[in-house]
């Protein structure tokens, strides 16, 4: 059973960072394409950065240059670096892979004060 479990969120200032981490189980990370998606309140979920099986990674226009995706086969986990955070980065933030499976966590909260 694909199990995803976010963490690492938190309240943050603008101009702060956060790193995010998703431990992911019940399959082959280093096959998969993996994102990180989010949530804002009121709004559909979005992908905002991604890394293929071969390492490459996009990003939404709207976090280019500050976020970065990583992922470790080995430790079963991928990661986002987000720095100089905004106001409108708040959402909940997912993992899944791309495109998105019906196996979703929980979520982890992004909150960024202005």
């Amino acid at each position: 059973q694909v199990q995803l479990v976010e963490s690492g969120g938190g309240l943050v200032q603008a101009g702060g960072s956060l790193r995010l981490s998703c431990a992911v189980s019940g399959m082959i990370l280093s096959i998969n394409n993996m994102g990180w998606y989010r949530q804002a309140p009121g709004k559909q979920r979005e992908l905002v950065a991604t890394i293929t099986r071969f390492g490459t990674t996009t990003y939404a226009d709207s976090v280019k240059g500050r976020f970065t995706i990583a992922r470790d086969s080995a430790k079963k986990t991928v990661t986002l670096q987000m720095n100089t955070l905004k106001f409108e980065d708040t959402a909940v933030y997912y993992c899944n892979v791309v495109p998105p499976s019906a196996y979703w966590g929980q979520g982890t909260q992004v909150t960024v004060s202005s």
